[in-house]
């Protein structure tokens, strides 16, 4: 099943957590965020004029995943203001694989085989491992990473059942899904004003810089997914998705001399084992 478009799901996992290392450094995520939010919708406008309109049948599935996505970026800015999240958010990216195949089999009646099943179990186990191996995660915490992994889901099975809906046209969905993301800045002018969003990018060229680029990356890691769900199980894309983690381990390890210790690779290594099984 995910043979090609699993190879480029994996693409799409590396390109996620590159994005994120390269906002790892932008101490405002609203503001950051909000220029990610920029750069994607400018190219979906642009992208707009050359795809035609989706099918009505779609269009309630953009329209709530448009505004889903709006509220997960703005829960995860108040969420990154909680000293513990930093450790208990992969639990969100480790819960949402399972969260995603028990959405899509209730709402789309999508069953999954006992290999792949396996694979996802495995997936979501690792991460949460690689979540709880730093150290003890509070109860608050736990619950607000969950609460973002179920909004995760949300939004993901939203996207998979309206591309399939979208006649073959996941360009098309992709790009008016997008849309949304002008929202934002309208969101964080409305809050801070308009002077707060443009002195930043005479004051701190490069933050804004590398703001615009993630959100390049991110139409690119999230476009492949929702293309992926037309043909590809939810659950299983879902959870390749989230081997972002794992690739997000390496780079802090090559690239930023962060330590990994045995347990983190071992976990590390079951994710991997993981992805290896919904390839099959």
């Amino acid at each position: 099943m995910l043979s090609y478009s699993g190879g480029l799901v994996l693409v799409a996992a590396l390109l996620h957590a590159s994005w994120n290392a390269m906002l790892h450094g932008n101490r405002d995520r609203f503001l950051s965020m909000t220029w990610m939010s920029i750069a994607m919708a400018a190219v979906s406008t642009l992208a707009i004029v050359f795809v035609p309109l989706p099918p009505h049948a779609a269009w309630p599935y953009i329209v709530a995943s448009g505004l889903m996505h709006i509220v997960y970026n703005v829960s995860l800015v108040r969420s990154y203001r909680r000293g513990d999240l930093a450790q208990a958010y992969p639990v969100a990216r480790g819960s949402s694989p399972l969260l995603v195949t028990l959405g899509a089999a209730i709402f789309a009646r999508e069953a999954i085989g006992p290999l792949h099943g396996l694979g996802i179990v495995m997936i979501s186990g690792g991460i949460v491992a690689i979540a709880l191996e730093g150290g003890r995660v509070s109860r608050a915490g736990v619950l607000a990473a969950l609460t973002t992994g179920a909004t995760i889901a949300l939004y993901t099975v939203t996207d998979g059942i309206g591309v399939r809906l979208s006649d073959g046209q996941a360009f098309t969905y992709i790009a008016w899904m997008f849309m949304f993301y002008w929202l934002m800045p309208l969101l964080f002018v409305a809050m801070r004003g308009f002077d707060a969003l443009w002195k930043p990018v005479r004051q701190m060229p490069m933050a804004v810089g590398s703001s615009l680029a993630g959100g390049l990356v991110s139409v690119g890691a999230y476009g492949i997914v929702i293309w992926a769900m037309q043909t590809g199980a939810m659950g299983a894309v879902s959870a390749l998705r989230e081997t972002s983690v794992v690739f997000a381990v390496m780079i802090g390890r090559v690239f930023l001399g962060e330590a990994v210790s045995g347990k983190r690779w071992i976990a590390c290594l079951i994710v991997a084992a993981g992805a290896v099984l919904l390839g099959t």
